[in-house]
């Protein structure tokens, strides 16, 4: 979309899928600003700061910026993008990936047994992914170009880790669904998509895997890299297709294959349909304004 390196913002990126996605874009030299609230060991139980992130973008070939932020602030955001348009005077890539993750989503018990604050899904997940781009909405439609992501999951269409998790996951797909269709009545060309992505071998998941290997060992051989997403974005910003696409909620391992994006050693990872059997939803192109 512009001949000079993108601009990208990637949210929630201290550690986990954020992290690889920004490496990623880092690897194509991407200047990426770096967002989460980790800025020194032990400020998480998992390993992973901004600052780490960032340096690691840098090592990749690219430009890594870490900018402190709770994206449950929205002074904080809306200060991340004054940052990002003064220092830049452009945003291409919007991620939103960051989400209130705790321990207790992965735990036994149903929704009601287990704390309230995994409703924080719904704040730091999907209004946070609403607030960040409205405010990237703002710099794109202005400069005609860019892109909106969500990281999804299959949890959108079919029960998984309960109502909040489900409710995060399907909200970013219609969010993006909807956001296009805006895009589209005001004429810009920006899109916004939702990636599914599959079961991510993070330093969270490992730990999982770790604690009741007969629950979830078998997700060992299904696992794709935490830069998968991002080589798959990567591919979606330079695809002509791409406002064909926009509005789509697409399987990450599918378009992938489309690219010819493999994971190390030439694996190519098994879509949600091929093992799950569920693909994303179709909503319907009804339009009420």
């Amino acid at each position: 979309m512009t001949q000079s390196a993108p601009i990208a913002i990637v949210t929630g990126a201290s550690r986990g899928a954020g992290r690889g996605i920004a490496i990623a874009l880092g690897r194509h030299g991407c200047t990426v600003y770096v967002t989460g609230r980790s800025r020194e060991a032990g400020d998480h139980p998992l390993p992973g700061t901004i600052y780490e992130t960032a340096q690691a973008v840098t090592a990749a070939g690219g430009k890594g910026i870490a900018v402190h932020c709770n994206h449950a602030d929205d002074a904080q955001v809306e200060a991340l993008f004054d940052q990002v348009e003064a220092e830049q005077g452009r945003l291409d890539i919007l991620v939103n990936n960051a989400a209130a993750i705790h321990d207790e989503l992965t735990q036994p018990g149903e929704f009601w047994e287990k704390p309230l604050k995994l409703s924080g899904l719904i704040d730091v997940g999907v209004r946070s992914g609403y607030v960040a781009s409205w405010h990237a909405a703002r710099i794109m439609t202005r400069q005609d170009h860019g892109l909106i992501v969500f990281t999804s999951a299959s949890g959108a269409a079919h029960y998984s880790l309960g109502p909040a998790y489900g409710a995060h996951k399907v909200g970013m797909d219609k969010m993006a669904f909807d956001m296009a269709a805006d895009f589209r009545h005001a004429g810009r060309n920006v899109a916004v998509v939702s990636i599914w992505m599959g079961a991510l071998l993070t330093d969270r998941l490992k730990a999982i895997i770790a604690a009741d290997r007969e629950k979830f060992g078998h997700l060992e051989g299904h696992c794709e890299s935490p830069e998968f997403t991002g080589e798959v974005i990567w591919g979606l910003y330079h695809d002509p297709d791409l406002p064909a696409l926009s509005g789509s909620t697409l399987v990450g391992a599918e378009i992938a294959r489309k690219y010819g994006i493999t994971e190390e050693g030439g694996r190519v990872p098994a879509t949600a349909q091929e093992i799950h059997g569920v693909a994303p939803i179709a909503f319907h192109p009804a339009v009420i304004r």
